[in-house]
């Protein structure tokens, strides 16, 4: 959940004027080849890929790619609220949404040579490529733990760092947001699509990468359905006032995703994840208004923490132990999480460009309510705030609204994390690995209900077997989220210069499927000289900066398993709560 300025992009970013020569000359190079082949009346051969792929032939077809998309003046219509009560006319279709295979290759040539497999492969995933700049922004503001959880952050450290933290996570996350959508938009195409974070790595450093973000993005996403099915779970039995037995009000959210995921498509989820995002803010002002006229939940909060009842105490700094006050700043990453499924979603977008729209929307929107809700509701409930803020109220009847909208606001949140999540087992699993059907044919139809079903039950396991929402979602923000928005940008974009940098003496890329000639290899301490302090005086200085950032990343995820995971276990020791049990833990 992160934005850069289309500004910084396009003037005084160092990376920009550094490589602006090198741009003109793939898209020179895209040009070149459009014109000696458009109008040939002779097909390329069957394209048959030896060995990888060459990192100048992404490249290559990335530039083509861009130019199709930048010449696409087609209109967009993302789904609101108002398409939920909006019935179509007989005949009536969505704009853009009718893809064929003559309609891709239309006006470029990303599907000539490609071997029917890989053609019917590439028109699928071009079907799915309908999604809009609003749709993105609804999508990335689609999160139901960042603004709830932000007061009990605020409330591990105090008023004081947690408004520095929160600015410094939303800068540096803004940062690496940029860095990921540029490293998209050098790479992807239709005949080379980026699907998921992991491509990106695969591009970059090889198939090891990528299968490393892969293993950890499917466990980031499982966790966090598991960690929104734990949270409903509470809001239920808190509903039920406790009739209901804790592990069965987790189990009936399971059930309620598994028919949720049966949604396919970002751009289908932008209808609810609309509706979510409205619910969200409306949970968060009537909370604020609930928490001003209320006592705190002292008997939750004795459940949760062992704290017994007392005066409330605001404090600007908090002065608790280091894996506590830990484990609170890294419930913050929560907040600028969306960066893992930045790729997921920019694969989805029409034109790749629009991102930067939405998610500078998204990013003014989630940094102003978050901050604005944790500190109000930390300055009324102090040391009593939950993990859960509108759970923190004693009044009944105030707990049930705040609880039955943010059930609703849940769900639709859990049905997104699992549908990037599902595709990403799909996608690297099904068609990758048992070379499976393509994910909207009838037959993938019936893999992917099946997947859904063992993807919620596992995540029926986790909400229920670890019955602490403030220190899981820590200890999912320091072993997940933190590396894909913090730690892996830095280490991609590093790499990804050092690349383009070394290869200028490379022999240029002119046929498809053919590796261009390197001058030197990586083993050659010339090539290495190239790519390191190549391209400027600026891009050697951006460089070295990256280096630093990753460096910096690396040791602050390290401090936040260490702080997260010890906090889980004290929590689990003081909290009456159990796995698999009845009493709930709130």
């Amino acid at each position: 959940m992160s934005f850069v300025s289309p500004a910084l992009m396009a003037a005084g970013d160092p990376v920009h004027d550094a490589t602006q020569n090198e741009v003109d000359q793939v898209g020179k190079k895209s040009q070149d080849y459009s014109d000696s082949h458009s109008h040939s009346s002779a097909p390329l051969p069957e394209f048959t890929a030896v060995g990888r792929t060459s990192f100048e032939e992404y490249l290559w077809w990335a530039a083509a790619r861009r130019e199709v998309e930048d010449a696409d003046k087609t209109e967009i219509v993302s789904k609101g609220i108002t398409q939920l009560f909006h019935s179509k006319e007989k005949g009536e279709k969505d704009a853009g949404v009718e893809v064929t295979e003559a309609t891709i290759v239309q006006g470029d040539d990303d599907l000539v040579g490609l071997t029917e497999r890989q053609k019917e492969l590439a028109v699928a995933r071009r079907a799915l490529r309908q999604a809009g700049w609003a749709t993105i922004f609804f999508l990335i503001t689609c999160d139901i733990l960042g603004p709830f959880n932000a007061p009990y952050s605020i409330m591990s450290i105090g008023i004081a760092p947690g408004v520095c933290l929160y600015t410094l996570f939303g800068a540096v996350a803004a940062v690496t947001g940029g860095m990921l959508c540029r490293l998209f938009l050098r790479l992807d195409s239709v005949r080379f699509p980026i699907k998921t974070y992991g491509d990106l790595a695969d591009r970059i450093f090889g198939r090891w990468a990528r299968h490393l973000c892969s293993i950890l993005q499917s466990i980031q996403l499982v966790l966090n359905v598991g960690l929104i099915c734990l949270s409903n779970g509470q809001s239920l039995a808190q509903v039920t006032k406790y009739k209901l037995c804790f592990s069965v009000c987790v189990v009936i959210w399971a059930v309620v995703g598994f028919a949720l995921g049966q949604i396919r498509g970002l751009a289908q989820f932008g209808v609810i994840a609309n509706a979510s995002v409205w619910l969200n803010l409306l949970v968060i002002f009537l909370s604020m208004g609930f928490v001003a006229h209320s006592a705190p939940n002292y008997a939750a909060a004795y459940s949760s923490y062992g704290i017994s009842e007392g005066p409330v105490l605001v404090q600007a700094i908090v002065n608790q132990p280091l894996f506590a006050q830990v484990n609170g700043v890294f419930n913050m990453v929560f907040a600028y999480g969306g960066a893992m499924v930045f790729p997921e979603m920019l694969a989805e977008m029409r034109r790749p460009r629009d991102f930067l729209k939405g998610m500078a929307m998204a990013q003014i929107l989630i940094y102003t309510c978050y901050l604005l809700y944790g500190v109000f509701v930390y300055c009324f409930q102090g040391q009593f705030t939950l993990a859960i803020a509108y759970q923190g109220v004693s009044k009944y009847s105030w707990q049930t609204v705040g609880n039955i909208l943010g059930l609703i606001s849940g769900i639709i949140a859990a049905g997104l994390y699992g549908n990037i999540g599902l595709k990403v087992l799909y996608v690297n699993i099904i068609e990758d690995l048992f070379k499976g059907p393509p994910m909207n044919s009838r037959g993938g139809r019936y893999i992917w209900t099946v997947l859904v079903f063992f993807y919620w039950s596992i995540a029926f396991v986790i909400g229920s077997a670890i019955p602490a929402v403030g220190a899981l979602s820590g200890l999912v923000a320091a072993a997940c989220i933190f590396q894909f928005t913090y730690t892996f940008p830095p280490a991609l974009m590093l790499a990804f210069d050092i690349r383009v940098d070394a290869a200028t003496k490379d022999e240029p890329f002119t046929t498809p499927g053919v590796k261009p000639q390197q001058y030197d290899s990586w083993t050659s301490m010339a090539r290495w000289q190239r790519g390191i302090f190549g391209g400027g005086s600026k891009r050697v200085t951006y460089k070295v900066i990256n280096f630093f950032f990753l460096l910096a990343a690396l040791a602050t995820a390290g401090l936040g398993l260490w702080a997260t995971g010890t906090d889980l276990r004290e929590s689990i020791q003081a909290g009456a709560a159990s796995s698999f049990g009845c009493t709930a833990p709130v």
